[in-house]
C-alpha cells in the first residue's frame, strides 16, 4: 500500500468540518484538523483514533494570516505535499440591515469567510502541486444566488468566496489540480441554529450526510474543477 493520502479541513471542530474530518480518516486519509477550539479538536482527536484513524492538530485563528503561512511550511517540512484541502471554517455574523452593520462585523465575517481562504490557497497552493492530484474544496452557501435582506455580510463573504475561487480554479486547471465550491444546503448545525432559531433541526440533513457529499470531491477520482456544487448535485 502507498502513503495515506493527506487532507487539511478547516472548522474541524464541529458542524460539516467535524463530520467530514471523521469521514476522511474513516476513508484512510491523514487528517489535520484546523479549528479555534483545543478541547473540540482533543475530542475529534479521540474520536479517529478510536476508529482507527489518524490525525494531526492545529489550534489556529484563520484570522492569523502568518499562522497560516506557518502551518503550511511545517506541512512542506513534513510531508512535502498536500493531497486535499477541505475549507469549511466559516461565521454568520449578527443578521443585521447592511446600514446598521458595524465595520467590526464587516471585518470579522470579511476576513474569517474570505480574506482567510485566500491565504489557505496562497500558502497551500504550492503543496497541492507537489501532490500527484491535489483536491481542493470551499463551504459556501445560497445566500449568494438569493441574497435577502439582513444577511448582507456573510451573503458578501461568501459571493467574495465564490468569485475567488472560481478564478482559482481557471487559473489551475491546466496542472493536475481540481478546486471546486459546495453549498450544502439547510444542515443541521449550530450556524444554522443561530440564524433560525425557530426552526426543527430534525428537519434537516445531518453534517454527517453532508460530508458523505464532500468525501468524493477531494479524491483523486474527481474531474470536475471550477464548479458550485449543490449538496443534491453532488457525488
Amino acid at each position: 500500500m502507498g502513503e495515506a493520502r493527506l487532507a487539511l479541513v478547516t472548522g474541524a471542530s464541529r458542524g460539516i468540518g467535524r463530520a467530514l474530518a471523521l469521514a476522511l480518516a474513516a476513508a484512510g486519509v491523514r487528517v489535520i484538523a484546523v479549528a479555534r477550539a483545543q478541547r473540540a479538536l482533543e475530542e475529534l482527536d479521540d474520536a479517529i483514533r478510536a476508529a482507527g484513524g489518524e490525525a494531526t492538530l492545529v489550534p489556529l485563528d484563520l484570522k492569523d494570516g502568518d499562522g497560516i503561512d506557518r502551518l503550511g511550511a511545517t506541512i512542506y517540512e513534513r510531508w512535502g505535499r498536500l493531497d486535499a484541502l477541505a475549507a469549511c471554517a466559516g461565521v454568520l455574523g449578527p443578521l443585521t440591515p447592511a446600514h446598521q452593520a458595524t465595520p467590526g462585523v464587516m471585518h470579522e465575517v470579511i476576513a474569517v469567510n474570505l480574506l482567510s481562504n485566500h491565504r489557505l490557497i496562497r500558502a497551500m497552493h504550492p503543496l497541492l502541486r507537489a501532490a500527484p492530484d491535489g483536491r481542493a474544496v470551499f463551504v459556501s452557501s445560497g445566500i449568494v444566488a438569493r441574497p435577502r435582506a439582513y444577511w448582507g455580510p456573510y451573503a458578501a463573504s461568501k459571493a467574495g468566496l465564490e468569485a475567488l475561487v472560481k478564478c482559482y480554479a481557471a487559473e489551475v486547471a491546466i496542472t493536475p489540480i481540481r478546486v471546486n465550491l459546495f453549498n450544502p444546503g439547510a444542515t443541521r448545525t449550530a450556524m444554522r441554529a443561530k440564524a433560525y432559531p425557530g426552526e426543527d433541526p430534525m428537519s434537516l440533513k445531518t453534517p454527517e450526510e453532508v460530508a458523505a457529499r464532500i468525501v468524493p470531491l477531494l479524491s483523486p477520482d474527481c474531474r470536475r474543477n471550477g464548479e458550485l456544487i449543490e449538496y443534491e448535485a453532488a457525488p
